[in-house]
């Protein structure tokens, strides 16, 4: 089985239900858009709309895109690269490129004009599909992209160097294209976040995608009449993987552009959406605006809203405890993953084990894992070590890269470069990334424990904890802290908060200023160590 093989059935099965929509809250239509009536979007005035589209639309437009690629000479191995912002059509370009045996090639919408060029290079792509956000990095790099022999642009003012997506594929034929396709076959690039310079490109076969299908509803279990709210980007595995579920139970799922807090619950209220993805710092703004009182629950329908989970970071628990103070009657669950284990569930906590919040879990559905200690031994209960997965979700390679393949798959092992321990009843908890430990005086400190620390005082909103280079001790840590909004606190006040850490995992440094995070809310310490450590100290600031 393969990938494609879902859609074309839920297409069989469910032709005239809603697969997708596509809510956009800064514009208010007088009734929904739909599909067919998406060339009249652009030129209504305002800037929120909504649109769905049917499981046949999906998988026609996904055929007629398969079909307009066969015809530009796309075949079997090539690459296909896609830049666009969450929208209806992401998803059907991606399942149209697959239906061509090429790979999908998804692009980070942070990069820049120069990491689009080297991604495109490296992942050999002959093909860019692109939106109106991205138009000026395009025009940067046009002619300084060789491979690429077709550029196709979603939405209106079509650059001069690019061909309409919208009106070519109108002329394509609807009939799925005749490519055999085996789950050996390679089926798409993701790449790694960058965190050491340019990203990897990460290698990942249909059987990849299939059997993260399959993890991701035997873990939460979606059934036909399920609705997944996804906000995060589509580029990213998480996101991607997640909607799976949907996928496989042929269920709908909602596209939401937009993160405020009031935008959320509205959407999942007027949706009906059972099932929401969140993360950390969305969680936490939500419930900012709850004790504000600037949203009220009764305002909104959520009764139907069965289960929120949280991916992509640490999780603190305390923050887990006030969400289910809130919203008791939720089932909760943590989701671990990496892009080079085919993005959520290699590791995952489980609904059932509320009582083990802070905890990533145990391996999940099809998964194996351990831990292992610079010995190159299996660690016991509490000793701290390196987590590797095992599983049908392990990339095939980092594309082009040996060298950088070999360090982290070893045996069929994935290493995935985070320290970990387990407890007593055989659960993963997390203690660091293995490149983040500050080693101060000869002791290994893990910035994730002193940031859940920190996180617990009611001012904080968020922290993030770096080492300092320090002549006596080699490293010292350093908080950058966020308060909330309308707090102020100083450094004597964190310092007096702290003293209940042990002494050598207090942060020897505090600074107030934003924790900046990636779009899958992953605290970028690269930029901050670029910040702090590069004789660039931003001003100190008493209140966020």
């Amino acid at each position: 089985m393969v990938i494609t093989d879902f859609l074309e059935k839920n297409a069989k099965l469910y032709p005239d239900e809603t697969a997708l929509v596509e809510v956009n809250p800064e514009f208010h239509p007088d009734h929904p858009l739909t599909w067919s009536e998406y060339n009249l979007i652009e030129s209504v005035p305002g800037g929120k709309y909504r649109r769905e589209m049917t499981w046949r639309e999906f998988d026609i437009k996904a055929n007629r895109f398969a079909n307009l690629l066969l015809t530009r000479g796309v075949k079997k191995g090539d690459k296909v690269a896609i830049l666009l912002m969450n929208c209806l059509e992401w998803l059907p370009i991606y399942f149209g490129i697959l239906k061509t045996g090429a790979l999908a090639v998804p692009l980070n919408y942070r990069y820049t004009a120069d990491e689009i060029k080297f991604c495109l290079g490296l992942s050999d792509s002959s093909v860019l599909i692109f939106g109106p956000e991205f138009t000026g990095r395009v025009d940067q790099i046009k002619n300084d992209i060789p491979l690429v022999t077709n550029i196709f642009f979603v939405g209106r003012d079509v650059p001069e160097y690019a061909d309409s997506y919208d009106r070519m594929v109108t002329y394509c034929s609807s009939a799925a294209p005749a490519v055999e396709l085996t789950e050996d076959d390679d089926a798409a690039i993701y790449f790694s976040s960058g965190t050491t310079g340019f990203p990897k490109a990460i290698l990942h076969t249909h059987l990849a995608l299939v059997s993260s299908c399959r993890t991701e509803q035997n873990h939460h279990k979606q059934t036909h009449d399920d609705v997944f709210l996804c906000i995060p980007p589509l580029y990213h595995t998480g996101a991607k993987m997640h909607w799976f579920g949907s996928l496989i139970s042929g269920s709908k799922a909602v596209l939401l552009r937009g993160v405020k807090p009031e935008w959320v619950l509205r959407c999942v209220s007027q949706e009906r959406a059972t099932i929401v993805w969140l993360l950390v710092p969305w969680v936490q703004d939500i419930l900012d605006s709850i004790d504000r009182g600037e949203l009220r629950l009764e305002d909104f329908r959520l009764d139907q809203w069965r289960l929120m989970h949280i991916g992509a970071q640490p999780v603190p628990p305390s923050l887990i405890k006030r969400w289910k103070t809130v919203f008791p009657n939720q089932d909760y669950d943590t989701n671990y993953g990496l892009s080079e284990s085919i993005g959520p569930g290699c590791v995952h906590l489980g609904i059932e084990n509320i009582d083990k919040v802070g905890a990533i879990g145990k391996a999940g559905y099809l998964w194996e894992t351990k831990i292992v200690g610079s010995d190159g031994k299996e660690t016991v209960c509490g000793e701290v070590g390196e987590l590797a997965v095992k599983g049908p979700g392990v990339m095939k390679c980092y594309y082009k890269n040996p060298e950088a393949t070999a360090e982290i798959l070893r045996d069929g092992w994935l290493y995935t470069g985070d320290m970990a321990k387990l407890d007593e009843d055989g659960f993963i908890y997390l203690v660091d990334r293995k490149k983040d430990v500050i080693i101060t005086g000869g002791e290994n400190l893990y910035p994730v424990q002193i940031e859940d620390f920190i996180r617990e005082n009611p001012k904080v909103k968020d922290v993030a904890v770096i080492g300092l280079p320090d002549e006596r001790l080699g490293e010292i840590a350093a908080a950058i802290i966020s308060l909330k909004d309308g707090k102020q606190a100083d450094e004597n006040e964190i310092n007096e908060y702290c003293m209940a850490l042990p002494r050598y995992k207090r942060p020897r440094k505090i600074f107030f200023a934003d924790v900046p995070r990636n779009p899958t809310g992953k605290i970028e310490k690269p930029r901050l160590r670029e910040i702090y450590c590069g004789g660039r100290l931003v001003e100190k600031q008493t209140t966020n």
